[in-house]
């Protein structure tokens, strides 16, 4: 197969440049290390409580702590807050997460070092309104904007305090909404809007992040900002996170392949993990990540850009048939096994991760070594098939695609990950198949996987299926769309979600959303089927999609409630 050198494709520059953001004596971007930071989950109010939570992930490695300051309150608790960690000999730098309120905003930066706002939500609202907007209007609209912010900027230019705009999927204001869409385009808008209202004010100590609970849209919305600060002038620093990803493995690779293929893009300056679970739990995957990242941009490993940055595109091929499996063209993407890596790997899946094929890589399947540049693959044995094997599989895999893509070859191709060398670690296999298995999954190349390891047979083929699912690809199971909790949780996350995922675990390609509170509800739950969402202390709000359809319900009864709803509009199946 005709190759293309790497070096004609991809950037010359291992990790983007940007400007430095001072977070107290902490430096984020400007080539400073990965910062890594996590988010309390007590109630803010209680200070012991809180501190002690802020301590125990400063032990565990975290560069930042955030905490929830939702009314003026909190805000004010978070003077007691830092004291308490002060008397402790804690100096970690902390951050107030802001929704709704800018007076919360103006108090908390008295506090803390940094402050975090939403565009979604800080100045504008969200209640689906449907309007339409002259110019006019919409910049009259923006002029509002800026005079809201205006007084935050001003107060952390004089305070030395550092402010994080964080844009999340789902959360975009109605104005942007009706302009924009749910769009990566909107997403970058809502948050350009604010950096030239900091800008305005002589204020540029800040950095921007754009998350969602979906990988593929995280993906292309942070290329598109990186983009757009770039011809803007001012490359800021980005933060980096899947937000809602869940709890347990399936969160863990949804997170490093969001996190982990920008990082290897050379995109990130800092980053948070989001899991459903004890917080402390998020700071070993997310130095995990930090450590893999340093460690790639210093051996100035060069990845070749993707083909489509901005949006999820299927590379276009044909189906054909190999053996008695169709791989390619219209195909769902599958999931096999090579042969000789295990015994009888026909019979080694099961109902939930089945063996779709075997491939035989045999005699001159993939070219000699001394043939095989950064993109080359091989064809199988057939000639109907390229066959990309590597334990660098992302950067082999675009580079083969864009030769394919130059050529017009439409033959399909199967990605072969060897994952031999990376089987002693068991964070380090998660990261490195969410990189190079998912990283090209969501760029939207590959028509079947294969993982070569020594682990059993079963394990190869169920982390393939969860690649498949985090990126989108195909659904094999019920997905689980679920917040890490904050001070504002009305309901005790992690027992709930493992609850409802025993109930409902064995479902087929349902999205169920476990939202604590409505700030992380109706918005950026948005494409999930069912949501349940804490409503008050002790209720629950019931969701198709955006819409509530219950209200109220008692907690002890929303486990059944929705059960009974996925039933009455046909998703159900019996255990």
């Amino acid at each position: 197969m005709k190759t293309t050198p790497a070096s004609t494709t991809a950037s010359t520059q291992v990790r983007r440049r940007t400007l430095p953001v001072r977070v107290g004596t902490l430096t984020i971007g400007d080539g400073a290390p990965i910062a890594v930071q996590s988010m309390t989950t007590t109630n803010t109010r209680d200070i012991a409580a809180t501190a002690a939570q802020s301590k125990a992930l400063a032990e565990a490695g975290c560069d930042l702590v955030r905490i929830t300051a939702q009314t003026t309150v909190e805000a004010g608790a978070l003077k007691s807050v830092r004291e308490r960690l002060a008397a402790d000999g804690v100096r970690v730098p902390l951050v107030a997460d802001i929704h709704f309120n800018p007076k919360s905003a103006l108090e908390a930066a008295e506090h803390v070092e940094k402050v975090r706002i939403n565009p979604g939500n800080f100045i504008d609202s969200k209640r689906f309104a449907q309007r339409e907007y002259t110019d006019a209007e919409y910049a009259e609209e923006v002029r509002r904007i800026a005079e809201g912010v205006r007084p935050l900027a001003e107060k952390c230019l004089k305070l030395n305090r550092a402010m994080r705009i964080g844009t999340n999927h789902g959360s975009l204001s109605d104005r942007i909404m009706n302009r924009y869409g749910d769009t990566p385009l909107g997403m970058v808008e809502s948050a350009m809007e604010f950096v030239r209202a900091c800008e305005a004010v002589g204020f540029k100590n800040f950095l921007l992040s754009m998350k969602a609970s979906n990988p593929v849209v995280m993906l292309n919305v942070n290329r598109l900002l990186v983009e757009t600060l770039e011809k803007h002038g001012a490359p800021y620093p980005l933060h980096l996170g899947v937000t809602e990803a869940g709890e347990g493995e399936d969160a863990r690779v949804k997170s490093a392949m969001g996190i982990g293929v920008l990082l290897a893009e050379g995109i990130g300056d800092t980053i948070r993990v989001s899991l459903t679970e004890d917080p402390v739990e998020e700071v070993p995957v997310a130095r995990a990540l930090a450590a893999w990242a340093q460690s790639r941009w210093q051996s100035s490993k060069i990845l070749p850009p993707p083909l489509n940055p901005f949006a999820w595109v299927r590379r276009k091929s044909v189906s054909a048939l190999y053996g008695m499996t169709a791989i390619g063209g219209e195909e769902l993407v599958k999931v096999g096994l090579v042969a000789g890596d295990h015994p009888h790997p026909r019979s080694a899946g099961t109902a939930d991760a089945p063996c779709e094929f075997v491939l035989d890589l045999g005699e001159g399947t993939v070219p000699p070594p001394q043939d095989r540049r950064a993109g080359a693959g091989g064809l199988s044995p057939d000639g109907k098939f390229h066959v990309v094997q590597s334990d660098e599989l992302l950067a082999a895999g675009r580079e083969t695609a864009r030769c394919l893509a130059q050529s017009g070859d439409e033959r399909p191709m199967i990605l072969v990950w060897d994952a031999r060398k990376f089987e002693n670690d068991d964070l380090t296999f998660l990261i490195e198949a969410a990189v190079q298995g998912g990283g090209l999954l969501v760029d939207g190349i590959g028509d079947a996987l294969a993982i070569r390891c020594r682990f059993p047979a079963r394990r190869a083929l169920t982390l393939s299926y969860a690649l498949l699912q985090a990126a989108r690809v195909r659904s094999t199971r019920a997905e689980y769309i679920a917040c890490p909790g904050c001070g504002r949780t009305l309901f005790e996350l992690a027992p709930t979600t493992q609850a409802i995922k025993k109930r409902t675990h064995h479902l087929k390609g349902v999205k169920i959303a476990i939202m604590g509170c409505i700030v992380n509800g109706p918005g950026e739950m948005a494409d999930a089927d069912f949501g349940y969402v804490g409503g008050s202390p002790g209720t629950v709000n019931l969701y198709v999609g955006k819409e509530v359809v219950e209200r109220g319900v008692p907690s002890a009864q929303a486990p059944d409630r929705l059960v009974e709803l996925i039933r009455s509009h046909g998703k159900w199946i019996e255990p």
